[in-house]
């Protein structure tokens, strides 16, 4: 694991010189649904579950943050990597293993989605939009949905040979994701069916978790969200590295 984490720190060199552009891009989008859907719509929702219309989405904003610079990253990001730049390949000329670079990529795109996850976090919360402590443990937990979102990014951009493609998984996967997750209004309106197929949803889960932290609304059900990311971490962690290896070693 010493050489992924050598990868990471090259990305982060990267990213250090390049941190303004990164920043506005998966920050301003999150604010601006924020903005747009809490100020105007919130003002004829009300109240929901308790809480302001604000304070229902603000957390949510902090999960779609981290599901996008996961994302994002993982697919665009490695794809350049991959097949444009061909850094990924020259990293192996060095005393790391194909795993340990494929390791590196999941690694970054974790500490993409925590970074900004948080950067949202503390923006909502200065808003006054994050009443209970209890929000301190979200940056801690977000490393669960920036592994599976990272995860699954790296397998789809492993199986593609255009860039173009890269659409598909944007509009097919994380485009219902969001839409269905539960950011904008409580799942348990929605048809039963599509509140079954939500628990495949990593979104969905990371949502409840970071919107029960963020209100203080502890309850057992918590830790089922966590449990099904952590599940689908163990049972995905391996094809990354399946898919990758033979668009590294070809």
């Amino acid at each position: 694991m010493t050489g992924a984490f050598r990868v990471l720190n090259r990305h982060w060199q990267v990213f250090a010189r390049t941190w303004l552009h990164n920043l506005m891009f998966n920050v301003a989008e999150p604010l601006l649904y924020l903005s747009s859907m809490g100020f105007g719509l919130g003002v004829m929702v009300g109240r929901i579950e308790g809480v302001t219309y604000l304070e229902f989405i603000a957390p949510g904003m902090v999960a779609l943050s981290a599901m996008y610079s996961a994302t994002f990253e993982c697919t665009y990001g490695t794809f350049l990597r991959l097949h444009y730049q061909k850094t990924l390949q020259a990293i192996l000329a060095g005393p790391v293993t194909v795993g340990e670079v494929i390791a590196g990529e999941l690694l970054y795109g974790m500490f993409k989605s925590v970074l900004f996850g948080v950067v949202i976090l503390i923006v909502v919360s200065t808003l006054g939009l994050v009443p209970a402590v209890t929000a301190v443990f979200i940056p801690l937990f977000l490393v669960l949905p920036g592994a599976v979102f990272s995860i699954l990014a790296v397998c789809y951009t492993a199986m593609i040979k255009n860039i173009d493609q890269l659409n598909y998984y944007i509009t097919l996967a994380i485009m219902p994701f969001f839409l269905f997750g539960g950011l904008y209004f409580p799942v348990g309106n929605l048809p039963d069916w599509v509140q079954q197929l939500n628990w495949i949803n990593p979104l969905y889960h990371s949502i409840e978790v970071c919107r029960s932290l963020a209100l203080g609304k502890i309850s057992p059900q918590l830790w089922e969200h966590v449990a099904v990311l952590a599940a689908m971490i163990l049972v995905l962690a391996r094809l990354p590295l399946r898919l990758m290896k033979k668009r590294l070693l070809t």
